[in-house]
């Protein structure tokens, strides 16, 4: 799951950001409108964490900007404009969340989770094939119903395969899906990622590799 934090705080938004990373999410920031409308252009996000007093854009008109998105990624606003005139405005202007500052970041976690899930173009809860059942919810996996003990981005890694049938990945949009933009494009961290999988998801083989196409199950 890919996620932009878009927070002018820049203190409170390395918070969320961190705390997101934490959780198995690739996550981006962006501190004011225009660097996150940029961010927007750029990369598909899954769901938008959005302040709603930013500077460059404010967050009212950004949040139009991204309903008007074709395959757009769902909209969570957190605010400190808490009062319910201000949840039901924020709500009318597209956003698919409202959640008032100060918040419980559990509670965040579960409100991105949700959303994502939400979203037209995301599978059912549970990810099933070859054996391996995944619940991203949960954040449990299991091949043949014995329990996988799989790091945050293994457990990432395995969710984006899971979800590209019939298709194939790349190493690239495996890095674009699962790590953040700070990520180095020529780094073999996708390879060494894929291969720790592949050994604890044991045998016969899930994971097969196509030459200069990418990765599938």
């Amino acid at each position: 799951m890919r996620v932009l934090v878009v927070e002018d705080a820049r203190a409170l938004a390395a918070v969320v950001a961190e705390g997101l990373r934490d959780q198995g999410m690739a996550v981006d920031v962006a501190h004011d409108g225009l660097a996150a409308a940029a961010k927007l252009d750029v990369n598909a996000y899954d769901v938008v964490v959005l302040d709603r007093d930013l500077p460059g854009i404010h967050g009212d008109a950004l949040c139009q900007m991204i309903t008007g998105r074709d395959d757009r990624p769902m909209v969570v606003m957190l605010t400190a404009a808490g009062a319910p005139g201000d949840r039901v405005s924020g709500l009318t202007l597209g956003a698919d969340d409202y959640l008032a500052k100060p918040f419980h970041f559990p509670e965040l976690v579960l409100r991105v989770r949700s959303l994502a899930r939400r979203r037209p173009s995301a599978r059912g809860r549970v990810l099933r094939a070859a054996g391996v059942e995944l619940d991203p919810v949960g954040r449990t996996a299991t091949r043949d119903g014995t329990r996988l003990d799989l790091s945050v981005k293994e457990f990432a890694v395995l969710e984006a395969l899971l979800q590209a049938p019939p298709a194939h990945l790349s190493a690239e949009e495996l890095l674009e899906r699962v790590w953040d933009e700070h990520a180095d494009p020529f780094t073999n961290t996708v390879t060494v990622t894929v291969g720790r999988l592949r050994r604890k998801l044991g045998t016969p083989p899930v994971i097969t590799t196509t030459a200069g196409v990418g990765y599938r199950i």
